[in-house]
């Protein structure tokens, strides 16, 4: 008989977003540490929630499984490991001084066993670094990765404050960061400040893409801007409107008024019928 089978969340060393996995371990709960396999190679990771069962599982990423708990030796390399990512860092740093690379460093990863290393950096072009490996690799005697990451990518490996006062979405439970437009900020009728529509990363707030959708069906509710209306044999034209107060905002040359949708719908109707 198959063992149940159930999935946790991790989070790793200086990152703050869960990554998902598979255990048939029920014993396994939050705050232990594990072993996982990941793209950069076996490490030591903290649960975050307790087992799941798989059956709830909602999300299309493939699930790796837990490979073991961590113990004492695991937990003493990783210490040792994460003391030498941060002198890998300034060693980085250097060689990318002295070979004028036009990139940022941001992190350094060893795996578990010490075979990978993995270097996250961020740069607004394309990057040679083929020198820079063979710099690396001389000195760590491992498989070198360099990794380029964009801004939406950094801000959701370093975390950090949003405008709403929580922790911004991507390193908290965003799977997958979308390309935000500037259409859904005027979808939205926002003022176009990028300043203020921007997130930590400079780039469009993804929350701009929770209500898109709900604004586009509450909008079709709605006359179209510049359509216009007769009031007693006064033309009018719609300026704006305000979907949550339900108000639409209508003038002329000489006089602005604000009527309900209600009130505007049933003057429509009526500017209907005497037109038949």
């Amino acid at each position: 008989m198959d063992k149940e089978q159930y999935y946790i969340g991790i989070k790793f060393y200086n990152n703050t977003f869960n990554y998902f996995f598979m255990t048939e371990d029920p014993s396994i709960k939050k705050g232990d540490n594990v072993v996982v396999e990941t793209s950069r190679g076996l490490e030591v990771g903290v649960v975050s929630f307790d087992p799941i069962s798989i059956s709830t599982y909602k999300h299309s990423f493939e699930l790796k499984p837990i490979l073991r708990k961590a113990d004492a030796n695991d937990m003493m390399v990783h210490k040792a490991n994460i003391e030498r990512d941060k002198e890998v860092i300034t060693t980085a740093k250097k060689f990318v001084k002295e070979l004028n690379l036009d990139m940022h460093i941001l992190n350094a990863v060893f795996s578990l066993d010490g075979t990978k290393l993995t270097i996250t950096f961020v740069s607004d072009d394309r990057v040679d670094f083929r020198e820079l490996v063979k710099m690396l690799a001389s000195k760590y005697r491992c498989r070198i990765e360099l990794k380029q990451i964009g801004p939406r990518d950094k801000a959701k490996t370093n975390g950090g404050i949003g405008v709403c006062g929580l922790p911004i979405c991507c390193s908290n439970f965003l799977n997958e960061i979308e390309t935000i437009s500037i259409n859904k900020a005027k979808n939205q009728m926002l003022s176009l400040n990028i300043s203020k529509l921007s997130g930590p990363c400079g780039k469009l707030l993804c929350c701009l893409s929770y209500e898109d959708e709900s604004y586009t069906n509450e909008k079709k509710k709605f006359p179209p801007l510049g359509e216009t209306i007769s009031i007693d044999g006064v033309i009018f034209k719609v300026n704006s409107f305000n979907i949550f107060s339900k108000d639409i905002k209508i003038e002329n040359a000489d006089e602005v008024r604000i009527i309900s949708l209600e009130e505007y719908q049933k003057i429509r109707r009526g500017n209907h019928k005497d037109n038949k």
